[in-house]
């Protein structure tokens, strides 16, 4: 599912209220007031509706005659969504979700590696190399290490030719910019290029073994990075 546009006062009315209920100061199975969320935000009902519109179909919430609207269970809540993701991690980094998605991303980039490295065409390889290239001039840059790094792993995934795997990138994608701004926001960090370039050059080699060995590197590498951002934060 595409991620939600935030822009203007019906963004602002999304996110407040998912924000609340991920954080759970709304809890599960709390009835919203929608008069007083309507007086809060300054909106008309018809657009506070059309605000948790957005939230029912990312299974939030839902409405029921005589019970009115309503914050399901968060085993209904679609935890996959890019939206979802973020929301939790906006109120700072949300550790025990981060080493989920670490969990996630170790099940199945190894894998993803392992076919791209007899799926990739040259153009994958090129996508791949300039993320890589993109990485390398980043220079400090946070910003642009992130925006290259999700570039790498996009590619990666793209590189399987595989759909389902492919869409994979939204879930990803959330917690790897959260991880990201966690590693580059720090005064000093490792040369992330040789251990992405190590997947590239297996892929290029047609080599699923070392692909697969490589990208597991990578993950390992990812964990330590971030093992060394909260150091140099709980030093500060």
């Amino acid at each position: 599912m595409a991620q939600y546009a935030r822009r203007g006062i019906h963004g602002q009315t999304v996110e407040t209220i998912a924000r609340r209920i991920l954080t759970g100061e709304i809890a599960a199975g709390a009835t919203l007031n929608l008069v007083a969320l309507q007086e809060e935000f300054d909106v008309s009902l018809t657009a506070l509706r059309e605000a948790l519109k957005v939230l029912s179909a990312k299974g939030i919430v839902d409405a029921r005659q005589k019970r009115g609207t309503f914050v399901r269970p968060r085993a209904d809540w679609n935890l996959l969504d890019g939206d979802v993701i973020r929301w939790q991690f906006a109120e700072g980094t949300d550790q025990r979700l981060l080493d989920q998605l670490h969990e996630v991303r170790a099940i199945i980039e190894p894998a993803a590696a392992r076919l791209a490295a007899t799926r990739a065409t040259d153009g994958d390889l090129a996508a791949l190399d300039q993320a890589l290239t993109e990485m390398a001039e980043a220079d400090g840059d946070p910003a642009a290490a992130t925006a290259a790094d999700l570039a790498f792993h996009r590619a990666l995934l793209a590189a399987t030719h595989n759909e389902l795997l492919e869409r994979m990138e939204v879930v990803m994608e959330t917690g790897l910019a959260e991880r990201d701004r966690l590693v580059h926001g720090g005064t000093a960090h490792d040369d992330p290029v040789p251990s992405h370039r190590a997947v590239v050059d297996a892929l290029r080699g047609r080599d699923e073994t070392a692909a697969e060995t490589a990208m597991r590197e990578l993950l390992n590498k990812a964990v330590r990075d971030v093992e060394k951002a909260r150091g140099r934060r709980g030093s500060q």
